[in-house]
């Protein structure tokens, strides 16, 4: 957001730059200089008016370029190429590190690396999930107590956190928009089983706040 007053503050030389090709400021800013300009009484040509026009267009067409780019990033590039290589999806590591704990996300994404050949993100993403679920127990179970109801839950937004630690060492270490088929649930539903069956011995020590784990105690109980 552009504060029009904080323009209004600078001088007319000042303002002139906004107008310039190749300046940094975003279309609003260049708009707004434009219009305080023409308040002051800065006379333009009709030739300048267009110029100005093009150059806040070209802004916005910039922005929404890179925008759309961030997207793409952040997009699943999943596809039937049987040539393109197999990998877990990120919404198989989301589920799984949100409902069974980081370690099952982290192994997939382990996975995923290893087979990219990115060994350092592969080895940080397995430590990032070990430490995350270590650390997420002293910090939940020292200051929340699960069986207290409350309208609040800051449980979901640590666990939150690290399911996005995850996916975001991922999507960096991934080469951008590439292409791979879906790997087999098979694993994944191994692993969440195994975790599943820790969950039920280790529920009050360690899995108390995730929701399978919730689930299951309750209807345990």
């Amino acid at each position: 957001m552009v504060n029009r007053s904080v323009l209004r503050k600078l001088s007319d030389p000042e303002l002139e730059k906004y107008l310039q090709e190749g300046n940094r400021f975003v279309p609003e800013a260049v708009q707004i200089a434009f219009e305080i300009l023409e308040e002051r009484g800065r006379v333009f040509t009709e030739q300048e008016k267009i110029a100005v026009q093009q150059l806040i267009q070209q802004k916005k067409e910039a922005e929404e370029a890179q925008q759309a780019e961030e997207r793409e990033t952040w997009k699943d590039h999943i596809t039937d190429d049987p040539d393109a290589v197999k990998l877990y999806s990120r919404i198989t590591i989301l589920v799984s590190t949100v409902f069974f704990s980081p370690i099952p996300g982290a192994i997939l994404v382990f996975l995923n690396l290893i087979k990219l050949k990115k060994y350092l993100a592969a080895f940080s993403a397995l430590v990032f999930g070990f430490v995350f679920f270590i650390l997420q127990k002293y910090v939940l179970l020292a200051h929340f107590d699960p069986d207290t109801p409350s309208r609040y839950s800051p449980e979901m937004g640590v666990i939150a956190l690290g399911a996005l630690g995850l996916i975001l060492i991922s999507v960096l270490a991934t080469p951008k928009k590439l292409p791979y088929r879906a790997e087999s649930y098979v694993l994944p539903v191994i692993l969440c089983a195994a975790t599943g069956v820790l969950m039920f011995f280790y529920y009050q020590e360690w899995f108390s706040y995730y929701p399978f784990a919730r689930i299951m105690h309750m209807f345990i109980n």
